[in-house]
């Protein structure tokens, strides 16, 4: 029904996100020249470009943030190039203390079999 190649990548990010290895698949997965798109400007733009600057975004989440729990729900494919998921984060601001849910869907966009564009979405409310 889809492309497997797709469908592997898809399988695989989520894999990471799921075991806490998403630096590795960072590593394996993504382009050199990849780009990460979020709703809202967080302090320090909207947009990344690079895999260095998406590496440094993780960090700067690891940094700021206390995960008390994390789920993943998908991959979500969408033709032969996309996939989406759905990712439910517990987590604690560390600077003021606060703690909220966060919910937000990503999608991906995979070219020459690599992830090339992230963008994520966030719930209303």
């Amino acid at each position: 029904m889809f492309d497997d190649n797709i469908v592997k990548i898809a399988n695989a990010l989520v894999g990471h996100c799921r075991n806490g290895t998403e630096a590795e698949g960072l590593n394996t997965l993504y382009a050199d020249d990849a780009v990460s798109i979020e709703a809202v400007d967080a302090g320090g733009g909207r947009e990344v470009k690079g895999l260095d600057g998406i590496r440094g975004k993780h960090e700067w989440w690891g940094n700021a943030f206390e995960v008390h729990e994390a789920a993943v729900e998908g991959p979500f494919i969408h033709g032969d190039r996309q996939f989406g998921a759905v990712f439910q984060i517990d987590a604690t601001n560390k600077e003021t203390g606060e703690r909220s849910p966060m919910k937000e869907f990503g999608v991906y966009t995979v070219d020459n079999g690599k992830i090339v564009r992230e963008e994520f979405f966030y719930l209303a409310g």
